[in-house]
């Protein structure tokens, strides 16, 4: 049977029928599509928010090795080579190695998962990611019981990521969890967007999403899983500590150094409703606020 997410969240929350691809088609082409096995819709945004169209997704987003401008990755992504495409998963693990791409999806149980998306710089997006959850391929791989954190690692290829000829962040671009996080079955690793392969400017052709934290926490095109003891190098945090901290909740009561994080701008919604108030862990304190029990989110940024 699919797994479905189950939460406070209502049949109207997922995504309208028309909006995406025939299923049946999604079906048939899920294995070109390199989506695997895919599952059922699931319960989504907490918001009941519609999802965005591809055209904002795929057009306005953040991927520094392609550029700093909102529209560079689309510009400049086309060119890297997402296939062949190999995950090293090392460290505290059984089964350590160079996984394919193709064998992990082969084994992986492919969700939709409709997600709202708060980027650091204060605007918005709902997003119907496909993808399977981070602790099934934790589990198969074998993390180590006692491991404290996961480390991850983006690809690094100058000739293909022009970005990357300026020292934008220390490349490559590392990203990191603690275990608790990287367990939990809202954390997924998304291979596609509205059952199609994630376009490259997104992260293709595997990418982290957590929902409750700022957006850059999602790490894109991962060649590399460390599983560890060491709170883990990140890329943003080494960059500005000050303004970008190891775990970065969605906090609206604890501003960025340079801008308020109580509301944000949301893509899509037209001159007199692009802002909203920001929700704590972007809605979805339910499901993790129990993560950092006794934990002063005011100083653990």
């Amino acid at each position: 049977m699919p797994r479905i997410w189950k939460s406070k969240f209502k049949d109207h929350d997922v995504t309208p029928r028309g909006a995406y691809l025939n299923r049946r088609q999604i079906m048939a082409g899920a294995a070109g599509l390199g989506l695997g096995s895919l599952a059922g819709p699931v319960l989504a945004a907490p918001t009941g928010l519609e999802p965005n169209p591809m055209k904002d997704i795929a057009n306005y987003n953040n991927y520094y090795e392609f550029g700093t401008s909102k529209t560079d990755p689309a510009e400049n992504a086309g060119g890297l080579t997402t296939a062949p495409w190999t995950v090293k998963i090392d460290g505290m693990v059984d089964k350590p190695g160079d996984y394919q791409l193709e064998d992990i999806l082969a084994k992986a149980q492919i969700e939709e998962r409709i997600y709202r998306m708060r980027c650091v710089e204060a605007w918005s997006m709902v997003i119907p990611w496909n993808g399977f959850t981070l602790a099934s391929l934790l589990d198969r791989a074998g993390a180590q019981p006692g491991a404290k954190y996961v480390a991850f690692e983006t690809v690094q290829r100058p000739e293909e990521m022009p970005g990357l000829r300026y020292p934008v962040l220390n490349w490559p671009y590392r990203e990191g969890l603690r275990m608790d996080e990287a367990m939990h079955p809202l954390t997924i690793l998304a291979t596609g967007i509205y059952g199609e392969d994630i376009p490259n400017q997104n992260g293709a052709p595997i990418r982290l999403v957590v929902p409750w934290k700022y957006g850059f926490k999602g790490i894109k095109s991962i060649v590399r899983i460390t599983v560890q003891n060491e709170e883990p190098f990140t890329s943003w945090n080494d960059a500005n500590a000050q303004e970008y901290g190891f775990y970065s909740n969605v906090n609206p009561d604890v501003n960025h150094p340079r801008w308020s994080q109580a509301t944000e701008r949301v893509i899509g919604a037209g001159l007199f409703g692009s802002r909203r108030e920001t929700d704590m862990f972007n809605g979805y304190g339910e499901e993790v606020a129990s993560l950092y029990d006794g934990m002063d989110l005011s100083k653990n940024i």
